[in-house]
């Protein structure tokens, strides 16, 4: 069993990873980004959209969001997040290796370093493609990570962050040549401890901007947050955009 395919890490861990604080952040985003800014009806395809921070907030705005997820429980929390906030979302349990529908999206998106969870390179282009595929001439695939420089950067230290009812740890680890990175998680509550980690590929944006364009993404574009400054020694995330273009594929 792959780790993102362990239910307890999502059930145990959610309110955690996918914090309050996280779900304001991303509705700021949405009202503000140029990135996230579509009209109203677009067809949008959150993937890997977890308890719906960025699909909630989108389907607000009035975009028709479609949530793909390989967890259930966070696929009830995006459920129960979306009737509470009075919107409509469109959620499907998929594997993003497998889910592809043909011509339908305006725009795709993959945040929090959703895309690259795979250790095979060739199951991360598979990816791409059913993306591409999946999009309507001229819509836009969005992808938000933790980049390959920023953490060269920044570092990966052990830090302690303090969550309701107790405090959790996160240490991280290069794995292989900067291939990949691996977050373990220790989250204490009273006298009950409990472990997880995540892993992902690390990519640089030479890097995501190569495969992007070998999947037939074209205009792509690096961008270094969701204001859309430039990808430069002061980013803070690597965001990259690409194109289906305007021809039917």
């Amino acid at each position: 069993m792959e780790w993102f395919e362990d239910e307890t890490l999502w059930v145990d861990f959610s309110d955690v990873l996918f914090s309050a604080g996280r779900a304001e952040e991303a509705r700021a985003r949405v009202g503000s980004s140029p990135l996230l800014r579509v009209p109203a009806g677009a067809a949008v395809l959150d993937l890997g959209c977890g308890p719906g921070a960025y699909a909630i907030p989108l389907a607000g705005s009035g975009a028709a969001v479609t949530g793909v997820d390989l967890s259930a429980a966070l696929l009830r929390r995006a459920k129960a997040g979306a009737s509470e906030a009075g919107v409509e979302l469109r959620l499907v349990r998929a594997d993003m290796r497998e889910f592809i529908e043909p011509d339908r999206f305006d725009l795709a998106i993959s945040m929090y370093t959703s895309f690259g969870l795979f250790a095979d390179h060739d199951e991360n282009m598979r990816v791409l493609r059913n993306v591409r595929a999946s999009l309507k001439p001229g819509g836009h695939f969005l992808i938000d990570l933790y980049g390959k420089e920023i953490l060269s950067r920044d570092g990966g230290l052990p830090h302690i962050v303090e969550v309701e009812g107790g405090t959790m740890t996160v240490r991280g680890t290069i794995l292989g040549d900067w291939e990949r990175f691996r977050d373990d998680f220790t989250l204490v509550r009273g006298e009950r401890a409990r472990t997880a980690f995540v892993e992902h590929t690390l990519y640089s944006a030479f890097e995501l901007k190569t495969m992007l364009v070998e999947a037939g993404f074209t205009d792509v574009e690096c961008f270094g947050g969701f204001d859309a400054e430039p990808f430069d020694n002061h980013a803070r995330r690597l965001i990259v955009r690409g194109s289906r273009g305007s021809e039917a594929a």
